[in-house]
């Protein structure tokens, strides 16, 4: 309850513990065994806090939490506790209740562009090591530096894709892009596609803002994230309230001091953020936890054992509410043990045994003072909430999403041209000209084909051209062979024939004759001459 400008969560019956406004934003710690109330305590607080005028975000993990925008109902167990803390001015009223969802089934939906993640914390959500990590930085170095906008997983896949084709081209620049680094880190983004993670990556993007507003009677809005489903996947809604942690402190300016907080988150189950949470990201988690409350913004973890929150964390926590624990190993009284001594003692009791001795609603609680010292630590019985504790059916929460000052921001995905489309562009581009490259060379390629052909038949015309004058040059030979070969033929056969024979016999004798004559002749003249 919000009384007297103080935040009132517990009572016993010697004192009030309040809440200093200016002090809430030290942040602070609710822990407890399962049962032990601290969903109660929660939205006990978130209460006070909006009815201060403080906007609060926290995470609705079981759905018991969405009520918050009911007024409460009188039980005779909460009458007889407000009796006992000396109540009587309690009223029950409903609180003005944003419901967010990464889904978009239960809420508003909650989507930020993968590009405004920090690649730690992607990295995370993603399960990669060292090494994975350090590729996915060069891919993110790379869109940057191509004005590749990765705004949703399809845009990162392709982008992953462009790298791994070009991984020569930036191994020298960026260092080692291994493909199988590449491989690694689509299968993880499908995963992530499959657990539903997808849903939150793109436009619009969450204004960080719309979780700093008051209503129009000054209350600040709760916020309530729906995360039934988110938390059955618990490094998807661990990463989730990083990144969100990450955000506030990147988004929101500096304030310094001031009279109570601009907005207070809660992280239920607060030990997933810190489960095999590297050294790197670790560190960054504190750092912004030392730096945030000069934002003006309280951070309020919830968890089962101050045991499951880095000792450089709790140590930033002012405002503690110690539920019980219960102590059924050695190992759990050590835990016990270390949690009282974190605490200033009261001599009125062991507070050690008071830890153990808790009943369900009672807690031991710390608060900073207006100097921000630690109180000394008292038991208290919690208030009872004011507003509905249970689920809320869903004509209702429906009802209420339908009137929430943000129907209609969110609700429609903005597919924008962004890294798949412009890379897509190119690619295809890039296929146009190769293919009609291809054709050109093929073209090419098929004019030489048939200038080689019309020389090939050129060629074979000529050579059958030669083949024909030669058979023709044969043929005349031939012709001749056999003309010759017919009149030697023809001659041998008149030589042989019974009148050639006569002729030539004749011939003889007459050149015989002719001889015989011509000696005589020759003889007779020869003598005459001699005479004279």
């Amino acid at each position: 309850m919000y009384i007297d400008n103080k935040i009132l969560i517990g009572k016993n019956s010697n004192e009030d513990l309040f809440i200093v406004p200016s002090m809430a934003n030290r942040h602070g710690l609710i822990t407890g065994a399962s049962g032990s109330g601290k969903t109660i305590t929660l939205k006990v607080m978130a209460e006070s806090f909006s009815s201060m005028g403080v906007p609060v975000f926290l995470a609705d993990i079981k759905g018991d939490l969405a009520g918050t925008c009911m007024p409460g109902e009188a039980s005779e167990k909460i009458n007889e506790r407000l009796a006992n803390l000396g109540i009587s001015n309690f009223e029950y009223k409903g609180f003005p209740t944003i419901f967010w969802d990464v889904f978009g089934r239960n809420g508003h939906p909650i989507r930020t562009p993968i590009q405004s993640v920090d690649t730690t914390i992607l990295s995370r959500m993603l399960g990669l090591n060292e090494t994975q990590a350090g590729v996915l930085s060069i891919v993110f170095r790379i869109a940057r530096e191509n004005n590749y906008e990765i705004i949703d997983t399809k845009d990162l896949r392709l982008v992953l894709q462009y790298v791994a084709e070009n991984a020569k081209e930036y191994t020298i620049q960026y260092g080692n892009v291994a493909s199988q680094s590449i491989g690694t880190i689509q299968r993880a983004l499908l995963k992530l596609e499959e657990q539903g993670g997808d849903y939150l990556f793109g436009e619009p993007g969450i204004d960080i803002n719309d979780f700093l507003r008051t209503n129009a009677n000054g209350m600040g809005n709760i916020n309530i994230l729906h995360a039934v489903e988110l938390f059955q996947k618990p490094d998807l809604y661990a990463t989730f309230l990083l990144w969100l942690l990450s955000t506030l402190n990147t988004n929101l300016p500096e304030v310094g001091d001031m009279d109570k907080p601009k907005v207070v988150f809660f992280f239920d189950e607060a030990h997933l953020l810190f489960n095999e949470i590297p050294s790197d990201m670790l560190a960054s988690v504190i750092q912004i936890v030392k730096l945030i409350r000069s934002k003006g913004v309280g951070l309020y973890f919830i968890s089962q054992s101050p045991a499951d929150i880095p000792n450089e964390i709790l140590a930033q926590l002012g405002n503690k509410v110690q539920h019980t624990l219960r102590a059924y190993t050695p190992q759990d009284q050590k835990v016990i043990k270390a949690v009282a001594d974190s605490y200033r003692s009261n001599p009125a009791f062991n507070t050690e045994e008071a830890i153990m001795a808790l009943g369900t609603g009672e807690a031991i609680i710390s608060f900073l003072n207006e100097r921000g010292e630690p109180n000394i630590v008292n038991k208290a019985t919690i208030l009872p909430p004011q507003s509905m504790m249970g689920a809320l059916d869903d004509s209702m929460r429906l009802m209420m999403i339908n009137r929430s000052e943000f129907k209609g921001k969110y609700d429609t995905v903005i597919d924008r041209e962004s890294a798949y489309e412009i890379i897509s562009k190119n690619m295809q581009e890039a296929e146009e000209k190769a293919e009609q490259e291809r054709a050109e060379v093929e073209k090419a390629k098929e004019e030489e084909r048939a200038r080689k052909e019309e020389e090939r038949a050129q060629k074979e015309a000529e050579r059958e051209a030669e083949k024909a004058r030669r058979e023709e040059e044969r043929a005349k030979k031939e012709e001749e062979r056999a003309r010759k070969e017919a009149e030697r033929e023809a001659e041998k056969k008149r030589k042989n024939s019974w009148g050639y024979k006569v002729e030539k016999q004749a011939g003889r004798t007459a050149n015989s004759a002719l001889n015989s004559l011509g000696r005589k002749v020759a003889n007779e003249l020869f003598k005459s001459f001699f005479k004279k």
